[in-house]
């Protein structure tokens, strides 16, 4: 069976080769480009359906940068609210670590891409310290490098729309 969301990331040119260091400090022949494919909105539209769909939620987040527009197309699918998590704590202002109201709420995170989990466990701590229950965590693309292993440890499932095999193709 063919991905939908695999095949629509390649499409709109998710996947470049060379060599690239990961923000999870590893290196790679291959570089997931989620961000720039969501760009689309088809691509865009495409995948907060599918997030919307993949678990029970009452407020879906996403950690700035890439998870916003991710957060964004889910909420829109779901006509449920989002909340924005910053990667660092806001010192002026209201302050705070999240824009939106997740006290109390059942909290899908959104990702675009897992290596180790690294910025989806920083999320999962910012919600759970806004006094959120995270009802699991949904990525676009998981590289299978031990980020579903990582969030088990801490008690999250890991939900992925495809898997990096799924997207990556050997260059011709």
């Amino acid at each position: 069976m063919v991905n939908r969301i695999a095949e629509l990331l390649r499409e709109h040119g998710a996947v470049e080769y060379g060599d690239f260091t990961l923000a999870s400090g590893a290196k790679s022949s291959y570089y997931l480009d989620v961000k720039t494919a969501i760009t689309h909105p088809a691509v865009l539209m495409a995948v907060g359906e599918e997030m919307a769909r993949r678990a029970d939620f009452e407020v879906v987040a996403g950690v700035a940068v890439g998870g916003v527009p991710l957060a964004v197309a889910t909420a829109i699918a779901s006509g449920k609210p989002y909340a924005i998590i910053r990667t660092t704590e806001k010192t002026h202002g209201k302050g705070g670590h999240i824009i939106g109201n997740v006290t109390g709420k059942r909290v899908l995170l959104v990702e675009d891409v897992t290596t180790s989990g690294g910025s989806v466990i920083m999320g999962i701590g910012a919600l759970r310290a806004g006094g959120a229950e995270v009802a699991a965590v949904v990525t676009v693309v998981d590289r299978d490098a031990g980020a579903a292993e990582a969030l088990g440890r801490l008690g999250v499932h890991l939900i992925p729309l495809c898997t990096a095999r799924e997207v990556v193709r050997p260059p011709d």
